[in-house]
């Protein structure tokens, strides 16, 4: 199975996880191993690289090229991660990874239904089950499917795409992804039409509902916070705003001390900080990571230590 995988902020992961020889290690979200590959040839053979992804296609992919490692992959999602470690009876670990976004395998793939510049099923399950894009637009009222557009991908034409997607099933199913690329198409100002492809947000709102991104964050980040080590660090690379402003506001909250109000002459909620940030700022790609990969240009990485 081909499954090109080329890790975006490779450099600043590898330095930011600060990987220990004999340290176990987690890829949240394995893919094509690519930065997986990376850790686990830092590890000796008392280290463990963990790859857990919820997409089947990943997952065999990363078992092949990660078996002349110490490396175990598993199939599931990122917050799923307490389980893995508890069957593995790990209790904590030294590093975890979460790259998140869509792969470049899952847009390359066409018939994965991800790409607005290839005519496919409209699919864009990550794990290949569940309720699929076209599932989503052919059943779902036109409000849901405006809030969704809205607050999933900030777009301002949310309420005339809808109302198009409802119309336009009301005479026969909505299939494809040109299709539905069309009728986005059709819902916006000629003006953005010229300036740039209107189709993005909604395919990045619809993506992101189908496959409960959000809410897997959340308790991924959760998750994978608890499970590190005292001085283990969690890296997360997000590609567009929403998913970073998530990750920003948890870390803010792990580093978070006294939360007495600042009129009380001493600290009375005994509140101290559970985490470090490594970095104020995300880091971004580089001009030659960005010549080499066009796909980094949106990547941000944060990284934090637990205490």
């Amino acid at each position: 199975m081909e499954f090109m995988h080329i890790p975006v902020l490779l450099n600043e992961v590898l330095e930011g996880l600060d990987i220990k020889p004999d340290g176990i290690y987690v890829d949240g979200t394995v893919g094509g191993a690519g930065h997986s590959r990376e850790i686990a040839k830092r590890l000796s053979e008392k280290g463990l690289l963990i790859g857990l992804d919820r997409d089947p296609d990943a997952v065999e992919v990363a078992s092949e090229r990660l078996k002349e490692f110490h490396a175990e992959v598993f199939h599931c999602n990122y917050d799923e991660i307490r389980s893995v470690l508890d069957k593995l009876e790990v209790p904590a670990v030294d590093g975890i990874l979460m790259d998140l976004g869509v792969s470049s395998h899952q847009l390359d793939t066409g018939e994965r239904g991800f790409s607005y510049h290839v005519d496919a099923p409209l699919d864009m399950r990550m794990s290949q089950t569940g309720i699929s894009a076209e599932e989503l637009v052919n059943t779902w009222s036109e409000s849901a499917i405006s809030r969704i557009l809205f607050e999933y991908g900030e777009e301002k034409f949310a309420r005339s795409i809808a109302r198009k997607i409802v119309q336009t099933r009301e005479e026969a199913p909505i299939k494809t992804t040109i299709q539905l690329a069309e009728i986005v198409k059709s819902s916006v100002p000629q003006k953005v039409r010229r300036e740039k492809n209107p189709c993005k947000k909604t395919f990045q709102a619809i993506r992101i509902a189908v496959n409960g991104e959000f809410e897997h964050l959340h308790r991924g980040l959760e998750s994978a916070f608890y499970c590190l080590k005292p001085g283990g660090r969690l890296a997360v690379i997000t590609f567009h705003s929403l998913e970073d402003r998530i990750v920003k506001k948890r870390f803010a909250k792990w580093c978070q001390g006294c939360i007495c109000p600042p009129d009380f002459p001493q600290c009375v909620c005994g509140r101290k900080p559970e985490g470090s940030l490594l970095n104020r700022k995300p880091l971004t790609a580089g001009e030659s990571e960005l010549a080499q990969n066009i796909r980094s240009r949106s990547a941000k990485l944060r990284l934090i230590e637990r205490r």
